[in-house]
């Protein structure tokens, strides 16, 4: 059996992140990006920012994947931007201290991706 895009991404460990690390190249960026089909890049006040919105049958099941999520960040001690509606969970990741997306971002959405499938 194949093995999602993402896979290879998600086994990766985020490594610390301080200001002034770099951010990924818009070339780097675009690739990583086609192993996330699900994420989009948004620019927020200036900041790019992963995102993808996950559909879930109910309420219930959209806050249990929310919890999944925070666990997964907290043990990972890098935090996203989570919005949890009846049916639908937003997942939005980028690097605070820089700004923008370092490849810690792409490792978490691709661990974001393994917890939605």
């Amino acid at each position: 059996m194949n093995q999602p895009k993402d896979e290879t991404l998600a086994q990766e460990t985020c490594e610390a992140c301080r200001v002034g690390a770099p951010t990924v190249s818009e070339e780097d960026a675009k690739a990583l990006l086609e192993t996330l089909p699900d994420w989009a890049i948004e620019v927020v006040d200036g900041v790019p920012q992963l995102v993808r919105s996950c559909p879930f049958p109910d309420f219930l099941s959209a806050l249990d994947f929310t919890r999944e999520v925070g666990e997964l960040a907290e043990s990972a001690g890098h935090h996203p931007a989570i919005l949890t509606e009846w049916g639908k969970v937003t997942v939005r990741w980028w690097t605070h201290k820089i700004k923008g997306l370092h490849r810690n971002d792409f490792i978490m959405a691709a661990k974001t991706d393994r917890l939605a499938r």
